[in-house]
C-alpha cells in the first residue's frame, strides 16, 4: 500500500478502509481554462445544500428537533439520509479506483459493507429505536448505571467520530487540492465550515436532507456514468465483460500485479485473471478480519445509530434500513462497472499518474465520457462527478460531528455533570457549542495531518465500533446477565485492544521498509530506462507512444523514491518504536471482537447490578413491542 496514503471511511463512511493518495498534483486535474466550470458546480451544489439548511434551521426549536429532527423523518427518507451517511467518498471514489486497479478483489469492500446492513435491520434498528433517545450511550443506560454508562459511551462515540473525521477532512483537502489546485488548509478550512452552517444552524434535520440530497446526487451521478460505459456495447453485461477481458491496458495491469507468474499466460488469460480473486488480498484471513470489522462495526457506528432515533416508529425504523439496503446495494453495483470502465477507457497507468491510490478513476471517467480533458462536456461531468464526491464527504462530516456533539453535549453535560437538570433552551445551548467545539478540533487535526498517513484512524473507527461499542449494544439488548460491569469492562477492553493491535499493524509507516522499496525503485531505475530509451528509437509508432508513457511513470518513480528518502532519512521506526509490524494483520477485527464480547460477558459475571437484573423485564417487553418508547429517556 502506497505509504502516503490516506484513508476514508464509510461513513459511515465512510468507511473507511479504502486509500486516498495526499500527494496531489500541485496544479491540479482541471486545467485553468475550466476551473471556472468546476467552481460553478461546486458553488451550485453547495448552494443548494446551504439554503436547505437555512429552511431547516426554522424548524429547530428544542433537543429533539437538533439531534433527531423530532422524530418526524420518514422510513424512505431515512433510508435515503442513511444511504448518504454510509456512502462516502470511499464508496464512490475509492471501490471504483480499486476496481479499476485490481479488478474483483476491489469488489469485495462493496461486499462487506452491504452485508453489515442485514446485521443492523436484524439486530439493531428496531431495538434502538423502542429503548434510545438521541445517542448510543442512551441506549446502554436503560438498564444499566446511567452516569458509568454514559461516561465509556461518550468517550467511545468521541473517539470513534474522531478518528473518521480526521480522515475525511484530510480526504476533502485532499480532493480540492487533486482537482484544481487550491491549497490544502483553505480545502480543509470550507470543508469545516460548510459542515459546522449545516450541524449549527440546522442540526439533524438539514443534515437529513443534505445527506438525501447528496445520494440522490451520488446515485444519479453513477447511473448516468454507466450508461454512458455501456452504451459501445448495446447495454449487454456479457458483451463489457468481454471487452473487459479483452482490454489491452487491462492485460497489462494484470501481468504488473502478477509479476513473474504472468510470464507463461496468454493475454486473454490476463484478461480474464483480473475478473478474479486474489490481485489485492493475498491473505484470506486478513479479509477474514476486515469484513468482521466491516459488518460489525457499521452496527456500532454512532452516527448510524443516531439515525434509528429520528423515525416516529420502529416500523418506520425497518423500513428506513431496507430502504438503505437496496439504495446501497444498488450503488454497489453501480461501482463494479464504473470501476471496470475506468479499467477500459481510462486505464491504470493514466489513473495512477494522477492518483496513486485510484480514487480519481471515476471522475477520469466521467471526463473521457464527455469527450476528454479539452471538452466542454467532459469537464462538465468531471465537476459534477467531484463535486458530488465533494457534498459526499461534508455530509459525512456533518454526521460525525452531530453524533460527536451530541455525546459531548447531551451525554456528559447534561446527562453526567448536570445530572439531566437542564431546561430544553440550555440542553440546545450545550448542543450547538459542543458543535463548535468538534468542528473546530476537526479543522485544526485536519490542517495537522497534512500529508500524513492516516490509514490507521480509519482502522481504528471500525475497529473500536466493532470491538466496544458492537458487543456493548448486542448484549444489553439481548443478555439478562449484562450489566454494568460488562458494559464499563467491554468498552474499555475492546478499546485498548483494538488501538494497541492497529498501533503494531501493518497500517503504521514503517520507513525502514518504505526506504528499502525506493531504493529498489532507484536502483532498478537505469536498467529499465536502457530499455525505455530502446524502444523510443523504434520505428513502430505504437511502441515509441508506449514508451513514452513508461519514461513518465519511471521518472514520477523515481521522484517519489528519491522524495521518500529524503524525508525519511532520519527515521527508521513507527510511530510507537517499531521497525516491522508486531502484528500482520490489517485489521484487529478478528482478535479485538471476541476480546470485546469476552470482557462484556466476564465483566457482567463478576459484577452485581441489580437495577440491570430489574430493568430487564421494561426492557424486553419495550424493545419488542415499542410500548411508550417515547418515554424511554425517563429511565
Amino acid at each position: 500500500m502506497n505509504k502516503r496514503a490516506i484513508y476514508l471511511g464509510a461513513g459511515a463512511l465512510a468507511l473507511p478502509l479504502i486509500a486516498f493518495p495526499a500527494l496531489a498534483q500541485t496544479a491540479g486535474t482541471v486545467s485553468p481554462e475550466w476551473r471556472w466550470l468546476t467552481f460553478s458546480v461546486f458553488a451550485l451544489i453547495i448552494g443548494m445544500t446551504m439554503f436547505v439548511t437555512y429552511l431547516a434551521s426554522k424548524r429547530v426549536k428544542s433537543a429533539s428537533d437538533f439531534y433527531t429532527a423530532g422524530g418526524g423523518v420518514s422510513g424512505l427518507q431515512n433510508g435515503w439520509a442513511i444511504a448518504g451517511d454510509y456512502l462516502s467518498a470511499a464508496s464512490f471514489l475509492g471501490i471504483a479506483g480499486l476496481i479499476s486497479l485490481y479488478g474483483y478483489d476491489g469488489f469485495m469492500y462493496s461486499v462487506g459493507w452491504l452485508v453489515a446492513y442485514i446485521t443492523v435491520l436484524l439486530v439493531i434498528a428496531e431495538p434502538c429505536r423502542n429503548i434510545g433517545k438521541y445517542t448510543l450511550a442512551d441506549i446502554l443506560a436503560y438498564r444499566n448505571d446511567p452516569k458509568k454508562t454514559r461516561i465509556v459511551g461518550a468517550i467511545s462515540v468521541i473517539t470513534v467520530s474522531t478518528f473518521y473525521l480526521t480522515a475525511q477532512m484530510v480526504g476533502g483537502g485532499v480532493l480540492v487540492k487533486t482537482l484544481i489546485g487550491i491549497d490544502y488548509e483553505i480545502s480543509v478550512i470550507v470543508v469545516g465550515i460548510l459542515m459546522l452552517g449545516y450541524v449549527l444552524f440546522g442540526g439533524m434535520v438539514a443534515t437529513t436532507y443534505v445527506q438525501i440530497i447528496k445520494a440522490v446526487l451520488l446515485v444519479t451521478a453513477s447511473i448516468v456514468l454507466v450508461m454512458l460505459v455501456w452504451l459501445p456495447y448495446g447495454f449487454s453485461l456479457p458483451g463489457f465483460l468481454e471487452a473487459a477481458v479483452g482490454d489491452p491496458k487491462i492485460q497489462a495491469q494484470t501481468a504488473l500485479l502478477l509479476g513473474d507468474a504472468a510470464n507463461n499466460m496468454s493475454p486473454a488469460e490476463l484478461g480474464q485473471r483480473f475478473l478474479e480473486p486474489g490481485l489485492y488480498f493475498k491473505a484470506p484471513i486478513d479479509q477474514i478480519s476486515l469484513g468482521m470489522a466491516l459488518v460489525f462495526g457499521t452496527a456500532g457506528l454512532p452516527h448510524i445509530l443516531m439515525r434509528f432515533f429520528t423515525v416516529p416508529t420502529a416500523q418506520e425504523a425497518r423500513k428506513s434500513v431496507i430502504w438503505a439496503m437496496a439504495i446501497i446495494g444498488g450503488f454497489y453495483v453501480l461501482t463494479l462497472f464504473l470501476g471496470l470502465g475506468s479499467a477500459i477507457n481510462v486505464g491504470a497507468v493514466q489513473i495512477k499518474a494522477v492518483d496513486g491510490g485510484g480514487n480519481m478513476a471515476a471522475p477520469l471517467l466521467a471526463q473521457h465520457l464527455g469527450g476528454g480533458p479539452d471538452s466542454f462536456l467532459g469537464n462538465l461531468l468531471l465537476a459534477f462527478v467531484a463535486a458530488v464526491a465533494f457534498a459526499t464527504i461534508v455530509a459525512v462530516v456533518a454526521g460525525l460531528v452531530l453524533a460527536a456533539a451530541s455525546a459531548m453535549a447531551h451525554d456528559l453535560w447534561v446527562g453526567v455533570i448536570r445530572g439531566e437538570h437542564v431546561t430544553p433552551q440550555e440542553q440546545v445551548k450545550a448542543a450547538r457549542i459542543a458543535t463548535v467545539i468538534v468542528g473546530a478540533m476537526a479543522i485544526v487535526i485536519g490542517i495537522a495531518a497534512k500529508g500524513q498517513n492516516v490509514a490507521h484512524l480509519v482502522a481504528l473507527a471500525f475497529a473500536v465500533a466493532a470491538s466496544a461499542n458492537f458487543p456493548c449494544v448486542l448484549l444489553t439488548l439481548y443478555w439478562k446477565r449484562c450489566n454494568t460491569g460488562g458494559i464499563v469492562a467491554g468498552m474499555i477492553i475492546g478499546t485498548v485492544t483494538a488501538i494497541g493491535l492497529v498501533l503494531v499493524s501493518p497500517n503504521m509507516t514503517y520507513p525502514k521498509a518504505i526506504k528499502a522499496a525506493a531504493q529498489k525503485v532507484i536502483d532498478g531505475a537505469p536498467a529499465k530506462l536502457a530499455s525505455i530509451n530502446e524502444a523510443l528509437a523504434s520505428s513502430d509508432a505504437a511502441k515509441v507512444t508506449k514508451a513514452q508513457k513508461d519514461k513518465k511513470s519511471l521518472d514520477d518513480a523515481v521522484a517519489k523514491a528519491g522524495a521518500d528518502l529524503k524525508r525519511l532519512a532520519n527515521s527508521n521506526t513507527s510511530l510507537v518504536g517499531l521497525e516491522a509490524p508486531l502484528f500482520q494483520l490489517r485489521n484487529p477485527g478478528l482478535i479485538s471482537i471476541p476480546l470485546g464480547f469476552l470482557a462484556v460477558i466476564l465483566g457482567s459475571l463478576l459484577y452485581r447490578d441489580k437495577r440491570a437484573e430489574d430493568m430487564w423485564d421494561e426492557l424486553y417487553v419495550r424493545q419488542n413491542t415499542g410500548i411508550l418508547a417515547a418515554k424511554a429517556h425517563a429511565h
